[in-house]
């Protein structure tokens, strides 16, 4: 019988070492990316198709960035138990968090911007291995 975890150990095994990535939401990146493989031309169209590309946002005097409100919900759900977890036991990603509270940006600018990197991250350990 096949577990999640054995499917990734065997098709992209580095996944499961990195920070924050169990077996559950390294299976639900992969099918992601397996299900739409032409549209996975650099990290910045990962990216949108998790629903984590910045999206420009002004209320007149105040300019920022917001997630972006589409691309696939599970793999943002995924993305955000990644985030989530780095919060809670990577010590990196504890010290950035608190680099920036101190720089006066908010939690949800944070989680935004971790949100980034950690599809960054997946989409260079994922890439190699489509055809």
């Amino acid at each position: 019988m096949w577990t999640p975890t054995r499917l990734v150990e065997r098709h992209v095994p580095q996944l499961l070492t990195v920070v924050g990535v169990g077996p559950d939401a390294a299976v639900t990146l992969l099918i992601r990316v397996g299900d739409n493989p032409e549209r996975l031309g650099s990290e910045a169209s990962f990216a949108a198709l998790c629903g984590v590309s910045p999206v420009e946002r002004s209320s007149g005097r105040r300019q920022y960035r917001r997630l972006n409100r589409g691309g696939d919900r599970q793999a943002n759900a995924a993305l955000h138990r990644i985030v989530h977890t780095r919060l809670r036991f990577d010590p990196r990603t504890q010290d950035y968090y608190e680099r920036r509270i101190k720089e006066g940006k908010t939690r949800r600018d944070i989680v935004r911007c971790l949100k980034r990197y950690a599809a960054r991250e997946v989409f260079h350990l994922v890439r190699p291995a489509q055809p």
